[in-house]
């Protein structure tokens, strides 16, 4: 089964620090910290750098880096703390979007500021509220509702990313990733995708190339080959068939741009899969 390496939540509370109480000097959690100020101000640093968290702001911590308080709490301050995973590969950057992380492109990207004040802090409240509520019940239906409370935190803070700081770069990115997919089958020229966004196509190569680091038709190339890569493990299709419903015109073609971006050619990367495939299904007998 394939899919999307969602963060996925651990734990959480909420705390009140009277005047005088500082958070916890730590490295290396293993876990994303996220917190939320309802009042009062909280005074962080990680590493070199230094934040004061105010009221209805929000941060989130790394996992592998060291965590200090920078001064006492100077007045009573009540924060939300969640303690979350990813088990896919993640990166921080200072830009404001885009990065060096260009894997899978059937995933779709989460990005979420670090720092940030939420558009609707009384909706973010209510939220934490009802997820340290689930925390206390130990039972596997709460185990359900604490991930999907979750997630739909994490959607509240994409979203506000989105509505405060997306560039309109990433929208004309992002429909512009939306066109490629519908159409990867066939061939589409940077006029024809111009034409369907009514834009200039070099504005949209410099949108595109600014959000996902690569131009349309590069864009369109990863996209095709991970749509190979999912036929080659789903079905028994011969290359030929898989480079044609993937939009390759020739089989050759195919197979060369494969190997050169998988590190194997098309049949070697089936194979090695099935294999992997068997050695998990042979797991549970084995124990």
């Amino acid at each position: 089964m394939l899919s999307p390496p969602l963060p996925y939540f651990i734990e959480s509370d909420r705390v009140t620090y009277i005047p005088g109480d500082e958070h916890p000097n730590r490295t290396n959690i293993g876990a994303f910290d996220l917190l939320f100020v309802n009042s009062g101000a909280l005074h962080i640093g990680e590493e070199s750098r230094r934040w004061t968290v105010g009221a209805g702001q929000m941060l989130i911590l790394r996992p592998d880096r060291w965590h200090y308080s920078t001064a006492p709490c100077k007045e009573q301050t009540v924060f939300d703390w969640v303690h979350f995973q990813t088990s896919g590969p993640w990166e921080e950057t200072d830009r404001p979007h885009g990065g060096a992380l260009h894997g899978d492109y059937y995933v779709f990207p989460i990005r979420l500021q670090k720092y940030a004040e939420l558009p609707s802090p009384a909706r973010a409240r209510e939220t934490f509220a009802r997820l340290h509520e689930a925390s206390s019940d130990s039972s596997h239906a709460s185990f359900w509702e604490r991930q999907q409370l979750f997630l739909r935190l994490i959607e509240m803070l994409d979203e506000g990313w989105r509505a405060d700081s997306a560039p309109t770069s990433v929208g004309v990115a992002e429909r512009a990733a939306a066109f490629l997919k519908l159409n990867y089958r066939n061939p589409v020229t940077n006029g024809e995708l111009g034409d369907a966004l009514q834009l200039h196509p070099n504005y949209i190569a410099r949108c595109m190339t600014e959000v996902y680091g690569c131009t349309p038709q590069q864009y369109m190339q990863l996209y095709r080959l991970d749509q190979a890569k999912l036929l080659l493990q789903k079905t028994d299709w011969p290359v030929a068939r898989v480079a044609q419903e993937t939009g390759f015109r020739q089989t050759p073609h195919f197979s060369r741009v494969f190997s050169e971006h998988a590190g194997i050619a098309p049949l070697q990367y089936r194979k090695q899969y099935m294999k992997e495939e068997a050695v998990r299904a042979a797991e549970p007998d084995q124990r």
